[in-house]
C-alpha cells in the first residue's frame, strides 16, 4: 500500500479505547478494529455485535486497521483484501495494553466463547 490511499486519513485519531457502540450499550468485544478514515473503533466480526463491519457498511468507509497491540494489518471491506501494512495512523495504535481480551473484563459473560460468531 502506498502512503496516499483514498479512504485512509492518517491524521485522524481513534474514537477511544473500545468499541463505540458496545461501550454505549454495556456490551463487550473479542477484538477491536479502527476505521482508517474516521477513527471509529468497533468490534470485530467474531464479536457478538460486529460493529466494525456495520460501520464500514453504513458509512462507506472501506478500510479498517487492527486495533490490537502488535498488529498493524489493514482490511478492505469492499474488496475483502488484507494488507500486511500501510500508512501509519495517528496514535494511539491499539487499545490499552492492560485492557483484557475479550473485554472489558467486567462486561464479559462467563460463557463468552458460546457468543462468538
Amino acid at each position: 500500500m502506498s502512503d496516499k490511499i483514498e479512504g485512509i486519513e492518517p491524521g485522524v485519531p481513534p474514537s477511544g479505547a473500545g468499541c463505540v457502540e458496545c461501550d454505549a450499550n454495556a456490551g463487550w468485544w473479542l477484538h477491536l478494529r479502527r476505521c482508517a478514515q474516521c477513527g471509529h473503533v468497533g468490534c470485530c466480526d467474531s464479536s457478538p455485535s460486529q460493529h466494525a463491519s456495520k460501520h464500514a457498511a453504513g458509512s462507506g468507509h472501506p478500510f479498517a486497521q487492527s486495533y490490537e497491540p502488535g498488529e498493524t494489518w489493514f482490511y478492505n471491506y469492499e474488496t475483502e483484501d488484507m494488507y500486511g501494512d500501510g500508512p501509519e495512523l495517528a496514535a494511539p495504535h491499539h487499545h490499552p495494553v492492560a485492557q483484557t481480551v475479550p473485554g472489558p473484563r467486567e462486561r464479559v459473560p462467563a460463557d463468552w466463547q458460546s457468543h462468538l460468531n
